[in-house]
């Protein structure tokens, strides 16, 4: 049975808002990653529980092993009423919030339901990665490890592996997750979409999309707001592309805002919804140690190394390749991939 529209106009008058607030917590967490990821196992920390793990591998083999809760798998099937009764719990909430704090939402945290999807599309996936990334060798069509690209596009499962932790754990902390559907101003869908595109077959991965896409598109939160309040991790340009017209609606987690239509089509991505997020960086930690002895000698006042061209697009970067080349205390160079172009970058950034 097909469920009525029901939009809400209370909800999307405050995404602005919400989604700017949502987008300085992202971006707090990233930076974690993006500061602090070495590229291998880190020694052990004086006092683990305040030292996040922030090793890709590690904290995945760590978080299947020994933190992953039990699986349920809730009943997805979804009824007109559903949307309805759902619809008028969120009316009555928000106005219980409005009524009873005039600053509303300014002086509330941002609250989140992460649905609890069919493992198929979760952990199922993410031991995907952890059986094999030791024993393939897989190249993308630059010569990129497959399962480097993975770490690098890994936001995803920062972001999900902090919202399910125990609240103490947290280290969103301006973010909280709900586990009622009316008490939510966002919902998070935590899906793979990149470990799944690089690492099962191309039909397979297909299929997979489209079961993704009818699981959450049926769910009463989607049909209320047709997915304007629903974040989906779609953090590397070519994932999720066969099915991403219909959820054009959503927050998407990007890499990149590509305006050419080479990596999305016109009226898939905007800065008015989305919200461009980090690499997980490809260099060692530069720990306090590191910094002392590399401060003090340093040089350069800009460096990058990276694709200076950028396929179809990449008009703003080529005119500063070409303004600033050449420039005192300046380095911008092309890069590589493999050992090589990591140990490269890690030395021109601390020079």
């Amino acid at each position: 049975m097909r469920a009525k529209q029901i939009p809400s106009s209370m909800a999307r008058s405050k995404s602005p808002i919400l989604i700017l607030f949502f987008t300085i917590s992202l971006l707090a967490l990233s930076s974690l990653f993006l500061l602090s990821s070495p590229s291998g196992p880190t020694p052990p920390y004086p006092h683990p529980p305040t030292r996040p793990e922030t090793y890709f591998v590690a904290s995945l083999e760590h978080f299947l092993t020994q933190k992953a809760p039990n699986h349920r798998t809730s009943d997805d099937t979804v009824l007109e009423d559903d949307v309805r009764r759902l619809d008028e719990r969120k009316s009555a909430k928000d106005m219980e919030w409005v009524h009873g704090d005039p600053y509303y939402p300014l002086n509330f945290p941002i609250r989140v339901y992460v649905y609890e999807m069919p493992k198929k599309f979760t952990y199922d996936l993410l031991w995907l990665f952890r059986n094999t990334y030791r024993e393939t060798s897989n190249l993308t069509s630059n010569g990129s490890p497959v399962h480097r690209l993975i770490e690098q596009h890994s936001i995803d499962y920062w972001l999900w592996a902090d919202l399910i932790a125990p609240e103490s754990e947290r280290l969103l902390k301006n973010v909280v997750r709900v586990d009622r559907q009316e008490e939510a101003d966002l919902f998070y869908v935590p899906f793979f979409t990149t470990i799944s595109f690089f690492l099962m077959e191309k039909q397979q991965c297909k299929a997979l999309y489209r079961e993704a896409l009818k699981w959450v598109t049926d769910q009463p939160a989607w049909k209320r707001s047709e997915g304007r309040d629903h974040i989906f991790p779609i953090h590397h340009p070519w994932s999720f592309k066969s099915v991403r017209r219909f959820v054009k609606n959503a927050i998407w987690l990007l890499p990149d805002m590509d305006s050419t239509g080479n990596w999305y089509k016109p009226g898939q991505v905007s800065l008015e919804k989305d919200l461009i997020l980090p690499y997980v960086p490809n260099v060692d930690l530069c720990d306090t140690q590191c910094l002392s002895e590399s401060e003090s000698k340093r040089t350069t006042l800009l460096f990058f190394r990276g694709r200076l061209k950028r396929n179809a697009g990449g008009k703003i970067r080529a005119k500063l390749v070409a303004e600033l080349t050449g420039a005192k205390d300046i380095i911008i160079e092309e890069g590589t991939a493999g050992e090589g172009g990591k140990a490269a970058a890690q030395k021109g950034m601390r020079r």
